[in-house]
C-alpha cells in the first residue's frame, strides 16, 4: 500500500528528493575529508597564546628577581609550568596539580592565565626583591584614545559608525568562543569603549 503511495508521486520530485540527498551526503563527505587535510590549526595556536605570553612573563619575572628555575618539571607527580629548587616551590596553572602537590612538602603556587606575570611575587611563600616593570618611555607617552584606535584597526578619525564597525569585526576574530585569546579580547573591548567615547 505504502508502495503505491510512492508511486503516485511524481518522477521529477522522486529524482529531485534523490538529487537533494546525494547533493547533502557529497557535501558532508568533502567537508570532512577538507577538515581532516587542512585543520584549523589558527583557532588552537590562538588558544595557547595566553599560556605562552604568562609563561614568558613568569620567565621574565623569575630571571629579574635572579630565581634559579625548572620549566616543565614534574613534581610530586605532576607536571607544573615551573619549580623553583631552591626553594622548593612549584608555579602551576592547573588547579587538580596545586591541590595535589599542596599535600607534599612542596609549596604549589596556583596562577591563572589573566594573571600578569609581575604579581607572582605577591604569591611566592618568600620575599622577593622590588622590580619595576613598568611601561617603557615610549608606551607612557601613548595617548590611551590613539592607542585604542590602532588597537581597532581605524584612523583617529574615525566615525561612531565606523569604530563600531571596526570592533565587530575585531571581535569576530579574537573572541574566545572563535578560538580567540581572552586578553586579547578584553584589550579589544577596552579599546572600543575608549575609542567610542572620542570617535568624531
Amino acid at each position: 500500500m505504502v508502495h503505491d503511495g510512492l508511486l503516485a508521486l511524481p518522477q521529477w520530485l522522486l529524482v529531485g528528493l534523490a538529487l537533494g540527498l546525494a547533493s547533502s551526503v557529497l557535501a558532508a563527505c568533502l567537508f570532512v575529508v577538507a577538515d581532516r587535510l587542512y585543520p584549523a590549526k589558527q583557532a588552537h595556536r590562538r588558544r595557547g597564546d595566553g599560556e605562552h605570553r604568562r609563561r614568558t612573563e613568569l620567565r621574565d619575572y623569575l630571571d629579574a628577581i635572579d630565581e634559579p628555575y625548572a620549566e616543565d618539571h614534574f613534581v610530586e607527580g605532576q607536571h607544573v609550568a615551573f619549580y623553583l629548587p631552591e626553594r622548593d616551590v612549584a608555579i602551576t596553572f592547573d588547579a587538580r596539580a596545586f591541590y595535589r602537590i599542596e599535600r607534599s612538602p612542596t609549596h604549589p603556587v596556583l596562577v591563572e592565565h589573566e594573571m600578569p606575570g609581575v604579581h607572582l611575587g605577591d604569591r611566592l611563600p618568600f620575599s622577593v626583591p622590588d622590580v619595576d616593570f613598568g611601561p617603557t618611555e615610549a608606551e607612557s607617552r601613548v595617548d590611551p584614545a590613539t592607542a585604542a584606535f590602532t588597537e581597532l584597526g581605524v584612523p583617529s578619525t574615525a566615525t561612531l559608525e565606523e569604530v563600531k564597525s571596526a570592533y565587530r569585526q575585531k571581535v569576530k576574530e579574537v573572541h574566545p568562543d572563535q578560538g580567540g585569546d581572552e586578553d586579547e579580547f578584553k584589550r579589544v573591548r577596552e579599546a572600543y569603549t575608549t575609542a567610542k567615547q572620542h570617535a568624531g
